[in-house]
């Protein structure tokens, strides 16, 4: 396994409830460093040919890059993507924020969601875990109330969710998918593809530490970095 990597990339069913963890070669990672590239590429391998956005056969996909988690300066933002309710072609965005840097401490590079849930539900993903939750209580909920209330509910004000509004709920084709509530993965209407899976949020907790081969040389570039 190559520095800035946990080697694992989740994914979960919705329609089964069934999770499953894929391990893919290091050069995966060495050939796409950053999570755009990664979200493509999966996307190109797994998604069925002329499937339609807004069903359950779409993938809806989270993916950090090899840099973050590692506290390197400027590596807070991450990807995500699927086919695009707006466009019908590959969808893809990123997004800033603490929710990637989060994510990759749960001890996956990568997050691939497949299916549609019976009801509203969310995932909660914590040290190697997922849950799969209701969230009757959250739909029709806006952004802020929605957080506060996952966080409120799982006991923790430092868990970051990456999460849906009415929008989304209401498959709006260029809804965004917000993550902290300050900060949207804003193209292509990923929060339709979102709201398609009856998933309002994902919601993350992590203590892991991303392994990084040479932490010397990480510290004084980003010293430089921060003083340049």
């Amino acid at each position: 396994m190559i520095g800035g990597t946990h080697g694992k990339i989740l994914h979960v069913d919705l329609t089964s409830g069934a999770t499953y963890v894929e391990r893919p070669p290091d050069d995966i990672y060495r050939l796409l460093a950053g999570g755009r590239a990664l979200v493509a590429f999966l996307l190109l391998r797994d998604l069925p040919a002329n499937v339609e956005p807004l069903s359950p056969e779409n993938l809806l996909i989270f993916a950090p890059g090899v840099l973050q988690g590692t506290g390197f300066p400027g590596a807070g933002r991450h990807g995500v993507g699927g086919k695009s309710p707006l466009t019908g072609a590959l969808g893809s965005s990123e997004v800033g924020g603490f929710w990637g840097h989060e994510f990759k401490r749960t001890g996956f590079d990568a997050l691939i969601i497949h299916g549609r849930a019976d009801s509203p539900a969310y995932l909660w993903i914590h040290d190697g875990k997922v849950e799969i939750r209701s969230a009757v209580h959250l739909w029709g909920l806006e952004t802020a109330p929605a957080q506060a209330a996952i966080r409120t509910e799982l006991g923790d004000d430092k868990v970051r969710v990456a999460q849906i509004g009415p929008a989304g709920e209401n498959l709006v084709r260029f809804a965004a998918i917000i993550h902290d509530v300050n900060r949207a993965a804003g193209r292509n209407g990923l929060g339709a593809l979102m709201g398609s899976k009856n998933l309002k949020a994902v919601a993350v907790r992590g203590t892991e530490k991303v392994s990084v081969v040479n932490r010397a040389d990480v510290t004084d570039v980003a010293r430089w970095l921060g003083e340049n």
